[in-house]
């Protein structure tokens, strides 16, 4: 089901869609070498193929870790007899020295033109030398719509896929595999494939349902009764249990959700919780969300499940404090109410010619030159002047300092 042209591409519309990248170097037949890194199965290879298919231009695989420097002497060789060859060259953060050595002036020449695929962030395991002689692009891990749209065209491909066979796969069972193969298309193909050759075929149909497609990939579906959205009343009951600082609720929850596959919602939910709900009462536990979603990422489930139950605990038994995005919304709110006003002149930007003749700029405190690195100073338009938005809460010892500072600063702007 490898695509050969950029139109056939499932997803990473953000490189391959219309006006985007990738799609303007292949279209001015401007090609230049590019590492594309990302998680497995999100079409590194594919767009590979895709840019060499739209473009004509022969097209050869190899592996940094596994092929030796003779492979890509083979492939510098046909690039000098018909031109110029695309290599993907796979795991490119395993290059050694030797083979790094040998592409870089033929990547120079342009008769190689080097599309790198890694699942390693390039900016710290591919060599510099390399790097600076590449674009470099983040591919994504495809959303529910975008894996649908590949096993649809499984389902219908006479040659590359499914299409010759009777399959009836259900609608539960496609939104499961879905959702459940965590932006992977790879596996997602895998696991309808095996679903379809090991189910017999009955009144001339090879039915998949749910529980075929949860043995192939090895994941539970959340299950509901009534009416089918139990997968969104399991992230609001994980949400509103940290919410309420109740660690067990919040493990019992992630741990459907784990079940489920659905790493993807959890890493964006935790997310959203250490911000929303738990904010400037514990600012650091944000920062070990971050740090934990990010390992989770790497590590993939099931072991991402160790520093997730981490945070979850973390954030339930933090100090909450919704004070950040009550601030920002109430701002909105004045916004789009239409409550704007007049930047004050003097702190408009004033760096260029003919600034001062408009009052640019002109009577601007700078705070550094004044004692405590404050100086009263109005920053809002006139007609809010009197605005505030923040109203801190004091349930965390950092944002109890916050709001300290705050009333302070607040009083001392406003004293007449």
């Amino acid at each position: 089901m490898r695509p050969t042209n950029i139109d056939d591409i499932v997803g990473q519309q953000h490189l391959v869609g219309p006006g985007k990248i990738i799609r303007r170097m292949v279209q001015a037949k401007m090609l230049s070498s590019m590492i594309l890194y990302g998680p497995p199965g999100t079409g590194k290879t594919s767009i590979a193929s895709a840019i060499a298919g739209s473009t004509h231009y022969a097209f050869r695989m190899l592996n940094a870790a596994t092929d030796s420097k003779k492979d890509l002497q083979i492939v510098a060789e046909e690039a000098k007899m018909s031109g110029s060859v695309i290599l993907l060259l796979d795991e490119i953060h395993r290059l050694d020295k030797t083979k790094q050595d040998f592409l870089l002036p033929h990547l120079e020449s342009g008769r190689i033109i080097l599309i790198g695929a890694t699942t390693e962030n390039p900016y710290i395991s591919i060599n510099p030398a390399i790097r600076s002689r590449t674009q470099i692009f983040e591919v994504k891990p495809l959303d529910e719509a975008a894996i649908k749209i590949g096993i649809k065209r499984a389902l219908q491909d006479e040659k590359n896929g499914l299409g010759k066979l009777p399959v009836n796969l259900k609608p539960r069972a496609e939104t499961f595999l879905a959702q459940a193969t965590n932006g992977d298309l790879r596996s997602a193909l895998n696991g309808l494939e095996l679903a379809v050759k090991s189910t017999a075929t009955k009144a001339d149909k090879i039915t998949i349902t749910l529980p075929i497609i949860e043995e192939c990939i090895q994941r539970k579906a959340l299950r509901n009764d009534k009416n089918g959205d139990a997968h969104y009343d399991v992230i609001s009951a994980f949400q509103k249990s940290i919410r309420g600082s109740d660690a067990n609720a919040a493990l019992h929850y992630m741990g459907r959700l784990i079940e489920g596959g659905d790493l993807t919602s959890i890493i964006r939910r935790l997310l959203v919780i250490a911000y929303e709900d738990v904010g400037l009462g514990n600012p650091q536990a944000c920062a070990r969300t971050v740090a934990a979603v990010t390992a989770a990422e790497k590590i993939g489930l099931p072991e991402a499940r160790i520093p997730l139950a981490d945070v979850v605990i973390d954030l339930a038994l933090s100090p909450k404090s919704n004070s950040g995005i009550t601030a920002i919304d109430a701002a909105l709110a004045d916004i789009r109410a239409g409550k704007s006003g007049e930047i004050p002149a003097y702190l408009r930007d004033a760096h260029y010619k003919g600034a001062a003749k408009l009052n640019r700029g002109v009577g601007y405190k700078f705070p550094h030159d004044y004692p405590s690195d404050w100086v009263k100073q109005r920053y809002l338009p006139k007609q809010l002047s009197q605005a505030t938005y923040y109203q801190p809460k004091t349930n965390g010892k950092y944002e109890k300092a916050l709001a300290s500072q705050y009333q302070r600063l607040l009083k001392a702007q406003r004293e007449s």
